[in-house]
């Protein structure tokens, strides 16, 4: 989906889920993603944009699960991927197969969320209202 900058209307960049086509142990997956302009950074509006597409990924299209994954290096993406309550581990980090042998982005981290892990942390931020208005 594209990113607008509500105050201004501008185009800020996208965020969206994909089917990666490559072949890694964790696949098939959908994996969530964002690009954004540089100088829109730290802002909060990839979080925001993601979690509406993990909404979707999990309440409409019923997902499983959904995957991001990035270089080790790029802590913005991976503390979006935090925010947004994937988690990490280590066993699953692979080499990007698109990319060469020797390559310095050719080790990725992978984070994972699921529809189970999604539905209870919402659960969780419910308020009292929200949840008797909801029955």
């Amino acid at each position: 989906w594209a990113v607008e900058e509500v105050a201004s209307g501008s185009f800020i960049g996208f965020v969206g889920l994909s089917v990666p086509h490559f072949d890694i142990p964790f696949m098939p997956c959908v994996e969530i993603g964002w690009r954004l302009a540089r100088d829109h950074w730290g802002r909060g509006y990839a979080t925001e944009a993601a979690m509406e597409a993990i909404k979707f990924g999990f309440e409409r299209a019923e997902l499983a699960e959904i995957v991001s994954f990035t270089v080790p290096m790029n802590q913005r993406s991976r503390g979006v991927m935090t925010k947004l309550g994937l988690q990490r581990e280590a066993k699953d980090d692979f080499e990007h197969p698109s990319l060469p042998v020797g390559h310095r982005l050719r080790s990725h981290v992978l984070y994972r969320l699921e529809s189970w892990r999604f539905r209870a942390a919402a659960a969780e931020r419910q308020t009292p209202h929200d949840a008797i208005r909801e029955r």
